[in-house]
């Protein structure tokens, strides 16, 4: 048989091998290093044998691939030893995830000793090296096997498989797991691992069903990677807005208002002002028309938007359905069908189009309580939600502009290397789930291609993932754990114009439908607050700082003189505070950095009888004296342009 190999050399051989032996035969490092193999690109065991011509590929633990079975294998190691010292725990599933692994159990929650005293087991068990074997059973007896061994969630999973699916097993010493694979040769392959987390978790992900104890981990073929990694794991920590936010005094949560109902404080407050402030001056100076709709309206809005049947299980209902005379209504989960209303208030001719619509919005989704963390995941969030109303003729430009927009508000906020950018597109297979005529979807979908790539921004296309009514373009962003959310979305909609009787008079007089597009400029005000925190670690570009100066007298003497620097700050629109204590001029300095202010005014004699004050910043440290308007001068340019200055100094203390 031929075998083809990765590098484009090939190897003949007489008789059937294993993936192992082939690996072996190449090189022995490469054997040694070996994680499993790829046939004509579908990953399998070293086992596997190979009998016919075929492309083959040894994956290690530098391929993505080999590194998804080295964290599966562990995962599988990690329920052995569950199940040694927790016999009763129930067995759900376990697979590797894009930054190591985890194993859901049905059992109570582990503490961090419970953590330890497992992975002592599973030292243990590596140490046995027990060889990982596959073998498959008949539908019925696999059934049996696992209701013998009390797992019935792995009972249930059989059940749901394809009748002609193949139901495989891995054992591995004592243990016996139900899994497709693929996996390494032996325990003992594992070199270093570490469970890093336990948190609560839903079978299925549901709410309404049952509870499991969740169990992260990593593994590394190098005890330096796993070292390095438990430092990076650190670090990241110390970023985690949910912790930083809250040390910073920018928001809290309070348990009798309830679970993803964050309270900000004045200084989270004022950083979401600037956003907001901002991002409608931007979208005044493009058109936008500002609107100000109710945070609810009865059912029947939701009914003709047909949010009622699709999302209403995600909204707050207010009043009692089962009585047939009562008002129902609920808080909004988007501002979309208020601002058509705005739209029909009165006629409108081609020539009043494109209308552009914008609202800070405060809307409301009923998220489990499991999903809530911090501002990521809120029962309540303000957003910069807008709706434009087009013509045909103008979807192009019109797109194009709220991606422009959208593209200068992450670079403004220092975020363009951060997002990627998801186009979601039908799937000309399945039209009958799709309103709109052919023509439209291709022709749009090719247009906002076009737009993409004029804009040189790099993008995945997504089929079959577009909703019901139009194609979208999601921009995301990872949070510190790696963890992907939506931040701004742009969706096009061929449908709900016609659902509220939309319409524009045209150039010859016949009425016409609109095109709407859904846009954001910015997102959730709450969760870009959250990525801001991780992305900075609490060192905001000074325009966004809730005290960009701090003034430091050096003792009481000199308070007259800094609070005349106070006012001149403040009538320059400048952010600041005296820090009037009386404390030695190194611990007012230190406080001050440990606060994230960038930057302190250091004032005393010499500076007061020359109208002066000495500059000292997080960005380059001592900045030397300066004339007190100068420095006015150059920090009101910095927050006007808003400039995002790089830090040339470590500051250990505020980390």
């Amino acid at each position: 048989m031929k075998i083809s190999l990765k590098d484009g050399s090939e190897k003949i051989y007489e008789s059937a091998m294993t993936i192992y032996e082939i690996a072996a035969d190449i090189s022995e490092g490469l054997a040694r290093m070996a994680c499993a193999g790829e046939i004509d690109g579908e990953v399998a065991d070293l086992r596997t044998v190979v009998d016919r011509d075929c492309q083959i590929n040894i994956l290690t633990f530098n391929d993505e691939k080999g590194k998804a079975v080295y964290w599966h294998t562990t995962s599988h190691v990690l329920a052995q030893a569950v199940k040694r010292l927790y016999p009763n725990a129930k067995l759900t599933i376990g697979p590797s995830i894009e930054k190591g692994f985890y194993y859901d159990f049905e059992c109570d929650p582990f503490s961090r000793e419970d953590l330890d005293k497992i992975e002592a087991e599973m030292k243990k068990i590596i140490k046995e090296n027990a060889p990982l074997e596959k073998f498959t059973l008949p539908r019925e007896e696999a059934i049996k096997f696992m209701q013998e061994k009390d797992e019935p969630y792995k009972v249930e999973l059989i059940r749901e498989l394809p009748l002609d699916a193949e139901i495989s097993f891995y054992s591995q010493g004592d243990f016996v797991d139900l899994c497709a694979g693929p996996h390494l040769m032996k325990t003992g392959q594992i070199k270093a691992f570490k469970l890093i987390s336990s948190s609560g978790a839903y079978w299925r992900g549901k709410s309404e069903n049952q509870t499991l104890t969740r169990v992260y981990g990593i593994s590394f073929v190098k005890k330096q990677e796993l070292e390095e990694y438990i430092v990076y794991l650190e670090e990241i920590k110390k970023r985690d807005h949910n912790k930083l936010g809250r040390e910073m005094g920018l928001f809290t949560t309070v348990d009798v208002i309830g679970q993803g109902l964050p309270l900000f404080l004045p200084k989270g407050t004022k950083i979401i002002q600037t956003l907001q402030r901002w991002i409608e001056d931007e979208e005044e100076k493009l058109g936008y028309m500002r609107t100000k709709t109710p945070l609810m309206a009865k059912k029947d809005l939701y009914i003709i938007s047909d949010h009622w049947h699709h999302y209403k299980e995600g909204m707050f209902v207010l009043g009692n359905e089962e009585d047939e005379n009562a008002e129902v209504f609920a808080l909004r989960p988007m501002t979309c069908p208020f601002q058509y209303y705005v739209y029909k208030e009165s006629p409108k001719s081609y020539r009043d189009l494109p209308c552009r619509y914008g609202e800070t919005s405060t809307i409301f989704r009923n998220e489990d309580s499991g999903e809530m963390h911090g501002l990521t995941r809120v029962r309540q969030f303000t957003i910069s939600e807008g709706h434009l109303i087009v013509r045909p003729d103008q979807i192009e430009e019109e797109f194009k502009g709220c991606l422009e927009l959208a593209v200068r508000c992450m670079r403004t906020l220092g975020l363009e290397e951060d997002v990627t950018y998801r186009f979601s597109k039908w799937d000309p297979n399945n039209k009958s789930k799709y309103l709109g005529e052919e023509e439209d979807w291709e022709r749009t979908q090719d247009k906002v291609r076009e737009i993409l790539h004029h804009l040189n921004l790099d993008f995945t296309e997504e089929e079959g993932e577009a909703a019901f009514y139009g194609p979208k373009l999601d921009i995301q962003a990872k949070n510190v754990y790696g963890k992907e959310d939506t931040m701004i979305t742009i969706q096009l909609d061929f449908a709900l114009a016609e659902r509220f009787d939309m319409s524009y008079i045209d150039s010859d007089g016949s009425k016409k439908r609109p095109f709407i597009i859904h846009r954001t400029s910015i997102g959730c005000y709450e969760r870009t607050l959250a990525w801001l925190i991780e992305k900075y670690a609490g060192n905001f570009p000074t325009w966004l700082c809730p005290e960009q100066v701090r003034v430091l007298p050096i003792s009481e003497k000199y308070h007259d003189y800094a609070k005349k620097v106070e006012e001149k700050l403040k009538e320059n629109s400048l952010l600041c505070t005296v820090d009037e204590r009386s404390e030695k001029i190194g611990y007012k300095i230190r406080q001050a950095r440990l606060d994230r202010v960038p930057y302190m005014l250091i004032v005393g004699q010499m500076e007061e009888e020359e109208g002066r004050v000495s500059v000292r910043s997080r960005y380059k440290g001592d900045e030397g004296s300066t004339d007190l308007n100068a420095f006015i001068d150059d920090i009101s340019r910095e927050i006007r342009i808003k400039e995002i200055r790089k830090i040339e100094v470590e500051d250990k203390e505020a980390k």
